[in-house]
């Protein structure tokens, strides 16, 4: 099967590359340590140039070959590739931003092999308090179709987004650093001090911490609560290797109880690693909310339906 696009989730640690055939579906892909904070620096020669530039050596490594085999192959790419430290900068849209709007919006770099790679722009919200994202409005652009007309998408992760879509635009969103936070407070705080990493996932004293986030206790806020995850070791409630996972079901409690009013009332879909997903999945049900699913392939299914926007590939290619 011919292929139609490559698409490119470059973020800061690793670089995802997609080969796409018609409606998207993925023909091949690769992983390589190669994000915009990690990029090879051996020097080498790329279209007959010699080249030491790591953003050019990482693309080559990516999808060399695949340029080679079918030369004038569109290239899409999201994520952290078009921010200020990136390959080159992708100016914030402002929400509300649906996938037409982003489409019509790339970020055009050429490559030393005559490629031109199209780079999706971040998203910004500029009412209140500002809050950007790179790469997850491709992911939630990638599962938006057959949804209805308003939906709440979370994508876990160290610094979670939950993004509010109305009839296919996202609208407003919000970011949470509670991977992050979770990471800093195992390793350099007090709390980490009794902790003891268990092979086992330690469901009750995760639900623990949910449902002390939910309690009156919780309502005092994250600073208050924070220091039971020690309390509960000295006092023998919590074995020290139940307290990183009471710990987590504390903050995403927290998390959870920060999202939007009316949040319980809108279908939930969740993107990004299984096994955090499913945390959450699991946190989501012990806070009420029932209606939850989950979502697969979503970023290159957004990248392919932005290059669709952008005129890269054509929509008769999916029949």
């Amino acid at each position: 099967m011919q292929a139609q696009l490559i698409a490119l989730d470059w973020g800061t640690s690793s670089l995802r590359a997609y080969k796409l055939g018609p409606a998207g579906v993925v023909l091949e892909q690769r992983s390589l340590a190669f994000g915009i904070m990690h990029l090879p620096s051996e020097p080498r020669d790329i279209a007959g140039v010699r080249c030491s530039d790591g953003f050019e050596l990482a693309f080559d490594a990516a999808c060399g070959d695949w340029l080679d085999a079918q030369p004038g192959l569109a290239v899409i790419a999201c994520g952290m590739v078009g921010s200020a430290q990136g390959w080159s900068e992708a100016a914030y849209r402002n929400t509300p931003v649906d996938v037409a709007s982003l489409g019509q919006a790339l970020h055009t770099v050429r490559s030393v092999r005559g490629v031109d790679v199209h780079i999706v722009p971040g998203v910004i919200e500029q009412v209140g308090l500002p809050n950007v994202m790179r790469g997850e409005e491709t992911q939630v652009l990638g599962v938006l179709q057959d949804l209805g007309a308003e939906v709440l998408i979370g994508l876990p992760g160290s610094h979670s987004k939950w993004v509010e879509v109305v009839d296919g635009c996202i609208t407003h969103f919000d970011t949470f650093m509670t991977g992050e936070l979770f990471a800093v407070l195992s390793k350099h705080s007090i709390l980490g001090r009794t902790q003891k990493v268990s092979e086992q996932f330690q469901g009750a004293a995760f639900d623990r911490g949910v449902q002390v986030a939910r309690s009156a206790d919780g309502q005092r806020g994250v600073l208050s609560t924070l220091f039971s995850a020690r309390t509960l070791g000295l006092t023998a409630e919590l074995t020290p290797e139940q307290q990183p996972d009471y710990l987590s079901g504390l903050l995403i409690g927290h998390e959870l109880a920060g999202l939007p009013t009316g949040a319980r009332d809108l279908p939930i879909i969740l993107v990004g690693a299984a096994p955090l997903c499913a945390r959450y999945q699991r946190a989501l049900a012990l806070c009420g909310f029932a209606r939850v699913s989950l979502a697969q392939e979503a970023t290159e299914r957004g990248l392919w339906q932005l290059a669709l926007a952008a005129g890269l590939t054509q929509p008769s290619l999916e029949a």
